[in-house]
C-alpha cells in the first residue's frame, strides 16, 4: 500500500535513507559549535593553553559552556535504551544555534544548557537569576528555541510536531523554579533521567520521521 507524503510513515519512508556526510547533524559532536568558536579564536593548542592560562572572559566562559554541553550530553545517552534519539549543536545561524534536541515516546524537547555549578539558581516566567544577580532571558530565549525547532519540525514532517522547551542547569548548587513557569521546564542535569519514562507522544514512525528531518541540515535553510 502507498501511504500519503502527509502520513508519519510516509515521511519516514522517503527520508530512511540518511543524508549525505555534508548534511548529517547525527555526526555533530556535543557542543562543536563552542568547539569552533574556541579554534577560530584561538587556532593552535599553544594559543589555547596561553587563553585558558590568562582566562580570557570570551574563551573561559566557552569552555565552561563547552563542559556543561558535554556533560548534559552523557545524561542525554542513558535514554537510549528507552527508545530516544539525540542531536547536539544544530546549527541555526553563526552566532546561534540548539544545544540539544531529544526525540522519543513522549515527544520532542529543544533543550537549552547553562552551566552554573555551585551557584544559586532562581528562574522566573521571563528572566533567570544567578547568585540574585541581573535578570538573564533564558526562559524567553528557551521558548524562542522551541518555537523554531516547532517550524522547521511542522514543515518537513508535514504534521504537527509539539516541541517543548526544557532549560538544564548544570550541577548548581540549589535551583528555584517559580510555580508560575509552566510552558518551560527548568530543571537540574541530573532530573533528565525522568524523561526517558515519558510515552504515547508519538509513536515509533513518527520518532523515526521527525528525527529525519532534524537531522539533515538541510531541514533547518531558512529556519530563522
Amino acid at each position: 500500500m502507498i501511504r500519503s507524503a502527509a502520513s508519519p510513515g510516509g515521511v519516514a519512508s522517503r527520508l530512511r535513507t540518511p543524508p549525505p556526510s555534508d548534511y548529517d547533524l547525527a555526526s555533530r559532536r556535543p557542543g562543536q559549535a563552542l568547539r569552533e568558536k574556541i579554534r577560530a579564536d584561538c587556532p593552535s593548542l599553544i594559543q589555547r593553553s596561553l587563553a585558558w592560562a590568562l582566562r580570557r572572559p570570551e574563551n573561559a566562559s566557552w569552555r565552561t559552556g563547552l563542559r556543561g554541553e558535554r556533560i548534559v550530553s552523557r545524561e542525554l545517552a542513558r535514554l537510549r535504551r528507552h527508545g530516544w534519539r539525540t542531536l547536539h549543536s544544530i546549527p541555526l545561524s553563526p552566532t546561534w544555534d540548539i544545544d540539544h534536541l531529544l526525540i522519543g515516546p513522549g515527544g520532542v524537547f529543544s533543550i537549552n544548557t547553562k552551566h552554573h555549578r555551585g551557584k544559586t539558581v532562581w528562574v522566573g516566567d521571563h528572566v533567570a537569576r544567578i547568585n540574585h544577580g541581573e535578570g538573564r532571558p533564558y526562559p524567553r530565549s528557551s521558548r524562542r528555541e522551541a518555537a523554531v525547532v516547532k517550524k522547521v519540525l511542522d514543515r518537513g514532517c508535514r504534521f504537527a510536531v509539539e516541541v517543548k522547551p526544557v532549560l538544564v542547569f548544570v550541577k548548581p548548587a540549589k535551583l528555584t523554579v517559580q510555580p508560575s513557569l509552566q510552558d518551560v521546564r527548568a530543571i537540574e542535569n541530573r532530573e533528565l533521567s525522568a524523561l526517558s519514562v515519558l510515552t504515547g507522544v508519538l509513536s515509533p514512525e513518527q520518532v523515526d520521521a521527525v528525527y529525519a528531518v532534524a537531522r539533515d541540515q538541510r531541514s533547518w535553510t531558512s529556519a530563522v
